[in-house]
């Protein structure tokens, strides 16, 4: 029986098909029970099968990849803070605050007043105009007692949603009561020989902020 070279080289290429076959099924199951001396003999002849396992072998470090919104939130972690270093926290920031008060260090206050149906944020020597009218006459001094935040350089008190009374004193003088520049509301139908002419003149008040004090003259702490 004569075997002619043409079956031989077909039966040589149908053996070493499957013996990749058989080792990639094996690489796939359990990679460590593979010789390594084979699998360079086959990656010499199966450029494939070594950049297979070549691919599988390579580990990029992390900072190497880029951070997305799906590997890491954007915002940073926050820590758990635990109730007992939360009290001492907030223990040495009372004193602290308290301290500030007693040797009158926190230097020039600002404050956040409602008056008039807004919120003004002012400080000493400030003027303010509102475009309402108060029963106080010109000369006459007002204290605003809706106060929502005081502040200096060291530290700021916010209320929820008002300071205390007691705690601090806004007080403004009366400069000027006045009016407004006529403003002129027309409205107008064309086509239809209608139109309403309107001017309206609102009353203006102006305050100058003359004194913002924190504990006024009666020793007052934060929190008693």
């Amino acid at each position: 029986m004569t075997v002619t070279p043409t079956i031989t080289r077909k039966m040589a290429v149908t053996l070493r098909s499957g013996c990749l076959e058989l080792l990639k099924t094996c690489w796939r199951v359990n990679p460590h029970h593979v010789n390594v001396s084979v699998l360079k003999q086959f990656g010499m002849r199966c450029p494939s099968l070594a950049r297979q396992r070549s691919s599988q072998n390579i580990k990029l470090p992390s900072s190497f990849v880029p951070p997305t919104s799906l590997s890491r939130p954007p915002w940073p972690e926050l820590q758990q803070i635990w109730p007992d270093d939360q009290e001492r926290h907030h223990q040495v920031v009372v004193e602290t605050v308290n301290n500030c008060l007693a040797n009158e260090g926190y230097g020039r206050l600002f404050a956040v007043v409602h008056f008039a149906s807004r919120q003004w944020k002012v400080t000493n020597e400030d003027l303010i105009l509102i475009e309402n009218h108060i029963d106080a006459e010109c000369g006459e001094r007002i204290r605003l007692e809706k106060v929502m935040l005081v502040g200096g350089e060291e530290f700021t008190l916010i209320g929820r949603p008002l300071l205390r009374r007691d705690l601090v004193r806004v007080e403004a003088t009366v400069i000027e009561k006045t009016e407004s520049w006529p403003k002129v509301h027309m409205l107008f139908w064309k086509r239809h020989r209608f139109q309403r002419k309107r001017i309206i003149v609102q009353p203006q008040t102006v305050l100058r902020i003359n004194t913002i004090e924190v504990a006024p003259s009666n020793g007052c702490e934060i929190y008693h």
